[in-house]
């Protein structure tokens, strides 16, 4: 009967599994890492190898047999994001209001970004709760909108290549609910508020939380930034960044739900570097593309050390169980029930269920790409069936 043989890791295309094959080892070795990279490390490499395991179908027809490769699934691996991207897509496009959405982008100075590496979890939170209580608190001031709005939010913490850039993607509806008129009120062409007026609204949240952190000791310094301890030399940068212009930038509004929905999708689950933009791999050389926004966006090629390459990698990996997608105001969980479906009643817009509800992973990639991976590859009309599992060949990190 026939196999299907998967190709070791020496054999595979310039992807950053490679990288970590050939260079990882020797970073953990002479580097102390915490667990989450250390896992994270071994997720990319082993996904879909020997290393993770597989499972055997034969198909009840020509007998065929094939082997499956186990994915990692890790969050930050760039082969494992095609399917939860498209889940999400979709189940975002049955919540969301028929209505135009803007897409705001909010900026961390690149005077925090040690900052946040050391407290990832602590200001990241807070980078959240700035630019949503920013949007909020604006939207529901009469002198902009006056009525409750939403937002959805996604983090990225990483620049073209592969820096420390913290900051989030928000999707933003072009109005809000009015709940002392019981309808719902549009905003203008324009966003209903100024971007210099969110940008200077979102720096004072951010830096008040930042503010009652340190004072609570809530926050860790350590190389670089331990400076920062004390409060002299805090109290400096706070300065620094008060009297610093905040980046805050908008978009011109997409017309449409579905439009904003899939270009947030591309962001909601992608990872600090795609296999594709990695162009080769020449011993420790490893050379990737990126756009030079700072150039009009001009394509450009550059060559890091693998040391170096890892280590920009690893700045990106999130702290365990950290939420990378939020959900805010009249879009936030505790609405959909209530008062987002009170919206859509009085706009007459039909509630309707994600086409991927209770299907399987196989149905769902069928729909997404045409592949039927339950149709046998050899006679074309075969089912594969599963025949049985086999072990992986190492374990991750205790």
């Amino acid at each position: 009967m026939d196999s299907v043989i998967h190709p070791t890791a020496s054999t595979k295309e310039q992807q950053l599994a490679t990288i970590l094959f050939h260079h990882g080892q020797a970073y953990t070795k002479s580097h102390k890492l915490p667990y989450q990279h250390l896992k994270t490390l071994f997720a990319i490499e082993a996904c879909r190898s020997a290393a993770l395991g597989a499972h055997v179908d034969v198909c009840d027809a020509c007998h065929h047999q094939r082997i499956t490769y186990n994915s990692c699934r890790n969050r930050h691996c760039p082969k494992c994001q095609m399917l939860n991207r498209e889940k999400w897509v979709e189940k975002l496009s049955c919540t969301l209001l028929p209505v135009r959405y803007f897409h705001i982008v909010f900026t961390l100075p690149s005077e925090l970004n040690r900052l946040c590496l050391v407290n990832q979890k602590t200001l990241y939170n807070l980078l959240f709760a700035a630019a949503s209580q920013t949007i909020i608190t604006l939207a529901g001031d009469k002198k902009h909108l006056g009525a409750l709005t939403g937002l959805v939010a996604v983090l990225h913490t990483w620049g073209q290549t592969l820096t420390e850039h913290p900051h989030l993607h928000t999707m933003v509806p072009a109005g809000g609910w009015s709940a002392w008129n019981g309808y719902w009120k549009n905003s203008g062409r324009k966003f209903f508020i100024s971007v210099k007026v969110i940008s200077r609204l979102f720096r004072g949240k951010f830096l008040y939380g930042l503010k009652q952190a340190y004072l609570n000791g809530e926050l860790k310094f350590a190389g670089s930034i331990k400076c920062l301890q004390q409060q002299k030399e805090f109290n400096r940068l706070l300065d620094v960044l008060y009297q610093k212009e905040w980046v805050v930038y908008s978009k011109t509004p997409f017309k449409n739900a579905s439009g904003i929905v899939k270009y947030l999708g591309n962001y909601a689950h992608r990872v600090a570097i795609s296999n594709d933009r990695i162009q080769s791999i020449e011993g420790s050389n490893i050379t990737f593309r990126y756009k030079d926004y700072k150039d009009h966006s001009k394509k450009k090629v550059m060559t890091l050390q693998a040391d170096e390459f890892i280590r920009r990698f690893l700045l990106h990996v999130l702290p365990h169980g950290f939420c990378k997608i939020r959900y805010y105001g009249l879009l936030a969980c505790r609405h959909r029930k209530g008062l987002l479906a009170h919206c859509k009643k009085s706009m007459a817009v039909r509630e309707r269920k994600s086409r991927f509800e209770d299907l399987s992973w196989q149905a769902v990639l069928k729909m997404v790409t045409g592949f039927d991976v339950t149709l046998c590859p050899c006679c074309k009309s075969g089912r594969m069936l599963p025949l049985g599992i086999i072990q992986g060949e190492r374990s991750p990190p205790i």
